[in-house]
């Protein structure tokens, strides 16, 4: 069922698990994330980026996809499609599409903007029902067009911005969108630990969470993260999969060029990868 993200990660804040956000690029992609979750009896939330949405003709498009989809596929875990790192134009598209949570990247603007336009939007995605998460700091690589340092968030900044009423929070703790460099210093949980105090309850994002170390995450859950964001990941196993097939000249064996057995081997791996996402966050069993 489609619902916003505010108790699905209320609860998982309180648990000490995280709600894996993955992110969508087509049916196969939602399909995948749909039937994983499902398996696992887990909550999940369909990520989508503005890039993503407009490949996929708009945002209203996906909406009534991901409605269908849970629809025909019988989905009965707790399912939020949202808006990855977006603008202000973006947030207001989604809105009126259906999308029941946004996330308004503002981080590049400064602190006193930031506030303002997620204030505006803080109101009007809770008349709506939506939930809504804001960022402070930077996300350290390039996702979309969306270009980060990496620099860490003031805590201070995290503290006004969560007093507006937002559902969750990202913060720059230097994660990175994409593959992660040899040379990366890693999570400061100094900077992590001190957000949370400045937050409270408010339920933290960890954005970048493709390649991640597994005692690193479990670190970050239990600082308060209770969203994790899975793009690069399923990309990487979905090409690793499709590539094997292709060399493997299954695409000219029988029908194998068919699309339907052509995208099969990626949409399995993706499965795969949601699932081992899954059980790392604990939420498997939390629907």
């Amino acid at each position: 069922m489609l619902v916003s993200a505010t108790e699905m990660l209320k609860k998982a804040k309180e648990g000490h698990y995280a709600v894996g956000q993955f992110n969508i690029n087509n049916l196969e992609w939602t399909k995948s994330v749909l039937a994983t979750a499902q398996e696992l009896n887990s909550p999940v939330i369909l990520g989508v980026s503005e890039g993503a949405g407009k490949y996929m003709t708009g945002f209203k498009t996906v909406a009534a996809m991901v409605k269908a989809m849970i629809e025909e596929m019988n989905i009965t875990v707790p399912v939020a499609l949202h808006l990855d790192h977006g603008t202000y134009d973006g947030c207001y598209k989604c809105i009126r599409a259906g999308f029941s949570s946004i996330m308004f990247d503002g981080s590049h603007y400064p602190i006193e903007e930031n506030v303002e336009k997620t204030k505006e939007l803080v109101k009007v995605a809770h008349a709506m029902g939506l939930s809504i998460e804001a960022e402070v700091g930077s996300i350290g690589g390039e996702e979309d067009g969306v270009v980060g340092m990496g620099e860490c968030a003031d805590p201070d900044e995290c503290k006004a911005i969560a007093d507006l009423g937002i559902d969750f929070l990202a913060a720059g703790i230097g994660n990175i969108h994409g593959k992660y460099p040899d040379n990366w210093q890693g999570l400061s949980f100094e900077t992590l630990d001190a957000i949370q105090q400045k937050t409270g309850d408010m339920p933290l994002v960890l954005h970048g969470g493709t390649g991640i170390p597994a005692d690193m995450i479990k670190k970050a859950i239990d600082l308060g993260v209770a969203k994790i964001n899975v793009n690069t990941e399923c990309q990487l196993s979905f090409a690793a999969a499709t590539r094997e097939y292709v060399e493997a000249g299954k695409d000219q064996q029988g029908k194998g060029f068919d699309p339907r057995k052509l995208l099969a081997p990626g949409a399995e791996a993706i499965k795969a990868t949601v699932k081992e996402k899954m059980e790392l966050f604990g939420s498997v069993g939390k629907a």
